[in-house]
């Protein structure tokens, strides 16, 4: 029996209520049957993100082979994780070996636990992210024409007409300072780009923490959503993921735009796409963040300054 890691735990009932609990209570069991399963022994210490537990595990007939036994939270946003994994196949990304989507489980190539957020330098963090981006930035595969039919990945356009409603609703509700000009801007991304019909495979939220060092390739990229639509779009999550090395580069402006132009350059993207979708990222940041928090700080005087500084980026990448 592995024993689940006590802040993943409490993290997770608090979030969760009573049905986290009781998740967390089965927990040992889901991954005991599992491993099983699939042959696996665990191979190291327990660790953890924020919806899901990381098992170290080799298989029984290969010790040589090291994999990471992946069980998630049961929820929506984890659906189609597996989904992109078995795109990708392997394509700067974790390799999936086997999947239980009842279980929200999946056994993963083993990579390092050293991620690209540990590098030091800016600008190659940003080119990297650039570079996956691009790796992954497939074509979707067509829908198949016969049963059973696989789960299709959802596309950014189909999210349009919620975003907005969403954009309306917090700037009319919340209390905030941004000017009618910033949510103009954001509102005209989720119309002229939100509903664009691109069918490209994106990882959906692509930041320094969801990329590790690896042996096959330099970098893979783990922990993606599984959308379909504007590569561009993760420029926004890259960029709001940086906050803390855009303010300690003192000129906010000038390491905005840096930001801007190393990842448009090295995801062979268009710039002004790159910077509207994070403009749009930054006004759903400055919303959210007022009404619900963030995960590193749901409240207090950190929630305060993260809710400011969307603010203060949100206007910044508004023309």
């Amino acid at each position: 029996m592995i024993a689940v890691p006590e802040a993943f735990a409490r993290g997770t009932i608090e979030r969760e209520g009573q049905s986290g609990a009781d998740w967390i209570a089965e927990l040992p069991a889901i991954v005991g049957e599992l491993l099983d399963r699939w042959g696996c022994v665990p191979d190291g210490d327990v660790t953890h993100g924020g919806v899901g537990i990381i098992v170290p595990v080799r298989q029984r007939e290969d010790h040589a082979a090291a994999a990471v036994l992946k069980v998630s939270f049961p929820h929506p946003g984890n659906v189609h994780e597996p989904d992109a994994f078995a795109v990708w196949g392997g394509r700067g990304a974790v390799l999936l070996h086997q999947r239980d989507d009842d279980r929200f489980a999946m056994l993963l190539e083993r990579a390092h636990a050293s991620t690209l957020a540990e590098v030091e330098d800016n600008d190659e963090v940003v080119a990297v992210a650039g570079r996956l981006n691009h790796r992954l930035a497939i074509p979707a595969p067509p829908a198949p024409s016969g049963p059973p039919a696989p789960p299709r990945l959802p596309r950014l356009r189909e999210r349009a007409d919620a975003w907005e409603e969403e954009l309306r609703r917090d700037a009319e509700e919340l209390a905030h300072p941004l000017p009618r000009r910033v949510l103009d801007a954001a509102l005209a991304t989720v119309r002229e780009l939100g509903r664009d019909r691109l069918e490209t495979v994106i990882h959906g939220d692509l930041h320094a923490r969801n990329i590790l060092r690896g042996d096959r390739e330099a970098w893979l990229a783990v922990d993606p959503k599984g959308l379909v639509g504007d590569p561009a779009y993760d420029g926004g999550t890259l960029l709001k993921s940086r906050a803390l090395s855009l303010l300690e580069a003192g000129d906010l402006d000038k390491a905005v735009h840096r930001v801007l132009d190393v990842f448009a350059e090295s995801a062979v993207l268009d710039r002004e796409r790159v910077r509207r979708w994070a403009q749009f990222h930054a006004v759903q940041a400055a919303f959210h963040g007022r009404r619900h928090g963030f995960r590193v700080a749901r409240g207090g005087a950190r929630r305060d300054w993260l809710v400011e500084f969307a603010d203060r980026l949100a206007e910044l990448l508004t023309k």
